[in-house]
């Protein structure tokens, strides 16, 4: 049995709702594979994380999740890793 998402309208409260509770869903994998690897996360890349909408940036950072040495690493190949988080 597959699931399709599917809602009538773009921008709906009840898409929007899924889209906010799918990206909240990433953001705290992301932050446990972070603790269960022992890596420590400064609030601003928990900040970074948390605050992110965007669900295919996450997919990549949940990736890379599982094998950066930094928390700051997580965002090495969007371009601007070397930037300072606001």
């Amino acid at each position: 049995m597959s699931f399709v998402s599917y809602f009538p309208g773009r921008g709906t409260v009840r898409e929007t709702a899924y889209l906010e509770g799918k990206a909240e869903g990433e953001a705290r994998g992301i932050l446990s594979v972070l603790e269960v690897r022992g890596i420590p996360v400064p609030d601003s890349v928990r900040e970074r994380i948390t605050s992110c909408t965007d669900l295919d940036r996450m997919d990549a950072w949940l990736e890379r999740s599982r094998t950066v040495e930094r928390a700051e690493d997580l965002f090495a190949e969007d371009g601007d890793a070397d930037k300072p988080i606001s």
